[in-house]
């Protein structure tokens, strides 16, 4: 799957005020590496000034934009970029939500017209990391991506800082998928596994009497707690089949 990392940058929060995209960032992504020489980034005439908090975090003028082409001018290319790629955005319903009217407006669909899905970064970090701060800023810090040359939020340097996030949120991922990747050359216990990196046989530690004496304490305590219903009691020591059944 080929996956695109993207990011935006408006005039404003709300799309429903009327606020406009300014900004497009995308890094294309195949095999989990970044393909350094096909990036989009593009400046956007939003035909309309920046509200003063968002001015605050991008930076980028009404005067630096007025020469800039306008949506409808880059539409093409900014379709051709993503087509049939999967989307990778943090906050995504932010960015599909301003890209949707900006598509509306030119009655070119919505962006799930013209790509495979949308993965939301966010949605997956809250998740992972339940009742934690889950902005890119803080992602970065807990991963320890740099972000020191962030100043201002620039949709080329979040996808940057973005890209290097989600390696790291779905890493363990791919982890699993070699774990369980079946061994194909049947080459024994010390085989080969699909991932082909040898694996050695696992080493089984039994335990020692003192253990095995504190292990047998613990369930006749617990036995006595549960009045005798000690399942791992009863898995151990079976009761007898009654005459006639079949087990």
């Amino acid at each position: 799957m080929r996956q695109i990392i993207l990011d935006t940058e408006t005039t404003g929060l709300r799309v429903d005020d009327g606020n406009r995209i300014l900004e497009i960032a995308a890094l294309e992504m195949v095999d989990r590496k970044i393909v350094a020489e096909h990036t989009l980034h593009l400046y956007i005439n939003p035909e309309r000034d920046s509200e003063e908090g968002a001015l605050n975090v991008h930076g980028l003028t009404t005067g630096f934009l007025s020469d800039k082409p306008k949506f409808a001018a880059i539409v093409d290319d900014f379709l051709s970029f993503v087509a049939g790629s999967e989307l990778i955005i943090h906050n995504a319903p932010f960015d599909v939500g301003f890209l949707n009217a900006e598509l509306g407006l030119l009655g070119r669909g919505k962006i799930t017209d013209h790509v495979a899905s949308v993965v939301d970064t966010l949605a997956m970090a809250k998740e992972q990391f339940p009742g934690k701060r889950n902005s890119l800023d803080a992602l970065c810090d807990r991963f320890e991506v740099d972000r020191s040359a962030r100043v201002l939020h620039g949709a080329l340097i979040d996808c940057e800082l973005l890209a290097e996030v989600y390696l790291a949120l779905t890493r363990g991922q791919d982890s699993l998928l070699i774990d369980f990747q079946p061994d194909t050359g049947g080459a024994g216990a010390a085989g080969v596994s699909a991932s082909g990196i040898a694996r050695k046989p696992l080493k089984v530690l039994q335990p020692t009497e003192d253990e095995r004496a504190a292990h047998d304490t613990y369930l006749n305590d617990l036995d006595k707690i549960v009045k005798g219903q000690c399942l791992w009691r009863a898995i151990e020591n079976p009761a007898p089949a009654e005459p006639g059944t079949v087990q």
